[in-house]
């Protein structure tokens, strides 16, 4: 087994938060399967391969989230995203019934289209005054509401006014992070010790506080509701949708399914802080390629104009319409092969087993599979440096880990994978034909974008663009 020769300035790159850019460099070292010993008595297994990947990530419950449960347990409790075994089972039966089809068509004319819509406002502001606005913000800001009305009806009006909501997920999701990676693990220690001892603990613990305070009184909200109206869903019917209430709430509530409080907490909060988090990235990086590759911003631009371009103000596109931008379908999917997120999965093997290519892999043995290095793997990839959206033909189906025999991943694979991929990428298109069809966008010059993650990758200092109203800025060129 190959093994990372890891110095000290990439373990410091490590634990400052850039763990997926350490691991391709050590890809780039020791081949796509190696050893990274991290203590005395700890490692990882990193795998970049897609045959290996594969059978890990089908191999479930096999190999189980393992350290990810752990790591992440202080924020999603006993939620279904790090559940394990029967009450993973049993929370899954429950939730993705929730995102059936008719769930999502109301979504994009609801919320999907409306919000963006609300975007739209802020960026036409910044375009009339011509400030700089940091696009990453404005996403994060755009996905929250996003998920606010779609999972619990709550407007949490975040691209007017400022969330405490935004700041806490990420500082949360960053400490999931970094736990993965600490060298002394003071968040094992019984509490209260890690708060007293740790500012890091205690920031975490208050993010938290916040999360889940936020959940627990939208939940009383929407339960108070649906027991004054004695509401039930018919028995089977998995394409139900409250007219005055579509949300993901109203559905686990109104299904009578039993479950704790607590428990229905950690569900809805494990989609709160992934569907937030994980959509915001997507369009953030996919509006910074497109602006750094004019062939491709034409193309996506030109096939908005064509779709969308017959819409009246303020109205929504149908689903069908959003299905039939392909293109930019093909920008996203790019994009969250350059950027995926999360960029790692980790599992951990619950018995000795051997991957293909005839690695050992122990009983205990914690494994990273670098989604990262797959997706950017030249054995695997044609210019994988490259954004080319064209590499995912229109005539083909929309790739995942099944057409690409888990070369491509963004969404994990397997039983454990992401059961939320059809609502983000319908979420994703929506709003990037919207925004294209109606602006023009200008990196702005000399800024130094950096890279950070948590959970996703992050910009490190912002992503700023300058906005132009497209129509305005074709009349004044046109003058010239």
């Amino acid at each position: 087994m190959p093994r990372a020769d890891a110095k000290p300035e990439d373990v410091a790159d490590l634990l400052g938060g850039a763990l997926f850019l350490a691991l391709f460099k050590w890809f780039k070292e020791s081949g796509p399967v190696y050893l990274l010993p991290t203590g005395p008595l700890s490692s990882f297994l990193v795998i970049s391969d897609p045959a290996a990947a594969k059978h890990v990530l089908r191999g479930y419950p096999a190999y189980s989230k393992g350290l990810v449960r752990e790591v992440a347990e202080f924020l999603f409790g006993s939620g279904f995203a790090i559940a394990e075994g029967d009450l993973w089972k049993g929370r899954r039966r429950a939730v993705v019934p929730a995102l059936h089809r008719a769930y999502l068509t109301t979504m994009v004319g609801r919320v999907f289209a409306p919000c963006t819509r609300r975007l739209e406002g802020k960026l036409a502001a910044a375009a009339a005054s011509g400030a700089a606005l940091d696009v990453e913000a404005c996403f994060s800001q755009l996905t929250l509401d996003i998920i606010g009305l779609s999972v619990f009806n709550y407007d949490y009006d975040a691209l007017t006014r400022a969330s405490p909501v935004i700041q806490a997920v990420y500082t949360a999701l960053k400490e999931t992070e970094q736990r993965a990676t600490d060298l002394l693990p003071l968040w094992r220690l019984p509490a209260p010790l890690p708060a007293l001892l740790s500012p890091r603990q205690r920031k975490a613990q208050a993010a938290v506080a916040v999360i889940r305070q936020t959940t627990e009184e939208l939940i009383a909200q929407c339960r108070a509701l649906v027991e004054a109206e004695g509401e039930a869903i018919a028995a089977g019917d998995e394409e139900y949708v409250n007219e005055a209430d579509p949300s993901v709430l109203r559905f686990l509530l109104a299904s009578r399914v039993e479950v704790t409080p607590a428990q229905l907490r950690d569900d809805l909060l494990s989609m709160l802080v992934a569907g937030h988090e994980t959509t915001a990235s997507v369009l953030t990086w996919t509006l910074k390629l497109l602006v750094d590759s004019p062939a491709a911003l034409a193309a996506a631009t030109a096939e908005a104009d064509a779709v969308l371009g017959g819409l009246a103000p303020g109205a929504a596109p149908s689903l069908a319409q959003t299905q039939a931008l392909g293109y930019c379908m093909r920008c996203i999917n790019e994009s969250m092969r350059l950027y995926p997120h999360p960029p790692v999965l980790i599992r951990r093997a619950g018995q000795a087993d051997t991957l293909p290519g005839g690695y050992a892999v122990p009983a205990g043995q914690d494994i990273i599979i670098s989604v990262y290095n797959i997706h950017r793997s030249p054995a695997v990839w044609e210019r994988p440096d490259d954004f080319w959206p064209e590499r995912f033909p229109l005539d083909q189906p929309i790739p995942n880990e099944t057409t690409s025999d888990y070369a491509y991943i963004p969404f994990s694979g397997g039983a454990r994978k992401c059961v939320g991929d059809q609502f983000a990428l319908l979420e994703a298109v929506t709003a990037l034909g919207l925004l294209l069809r109606r602006f023009h966008f200008t990196l702005v010059p000399g800024q130094d974008i950096g890279l950070t993650t948590g959970a996703t990758i992050h910009t490190l200092n912002g992503l700023y663009m300058t906005v132009q109203e497209r129509h305005a800025a074709a009349a004044a060129a046109g003058a010239r």
